[in-house]
């Protein structure tokens, strides 16, 4: 049985949502989401509340139940409030630059690397070692921020690197350490 499956969700104010079949349209005032699901789910909406029914109790309906519904719930939360990442540097040099779309990340190379952010996200730098990636869909904006990450991952030894606001990186001991 699945709990997040079953999970009965509550349209907020000004946020319209359509559903065709499988196709599911949300409209908020960030902007506007749409996806399509699978067609062992059945979608129904209710006075404003939103719930998920699968078609059989065979493996894969059950495991898309829980799926479908989070997602759904991403798109509502997404064009309501919007989702945004957070990413500092750790390091001597290590920095962002951002103007426009492009971002520049010095992260200890002999050359600066240079990203693009796509149209659909929103970068911006409060300082040279922070960076914010926001956008209404949860997973382009997570995607982006991982791969900005990836360019220079943190190591266990000193911790430099890029990482996620808050995360906490496991250190490891040095080879004096050990002696």
């Amino acid at each position: 049985m699945s709990r997040i499956g079953n999970k009965i969700l509550t349209i907020p104010e000004g946020v319209t949502v359509t559903i065709n079949g499988g196709h599911v349209v949300v409209k908020g005032p960030k902007g506007e989401l749409e996806n399509t699901f699978n067609d062992l789910i059945t979608i129904e909406i209710n006075d404003n509340k939103i719930s998920c029914k699968r078609a059989n109790e065979t493996k894969f309906a059950k495991s898309i139940h829980g799926t479908t519904t989070a997602l759904i719930n991403n798109m509502i939360i997404g064009v309501t409030d919007g989702f945004e990442k957070a990413l500092e540097t750790v390091g001597v040099g290590y920095r962002f630059n951002v103007s426009g779309n492009k971002i520049t990340v010095n992260a200890g190379y002999s050359n600066p690397v240079v990203v693009y952010a796509p149209e659909y996200l929103k970068v911006e730098s409060p300082s040279t070692t922070e960076l914010i990636v926001s956008g209404i869909d949860k997973q382009k904006v997570t995607e982006f921020a991982a791969n900005i990450r990836k360019i220079r991952k943190p190591e266990p030894y000193k911790g430099k690197g890029i990482r996620y606001k808050g995360e906490i990186v496991r250190r490891k001991e040095g080879k004096k350490a050990a002696k």
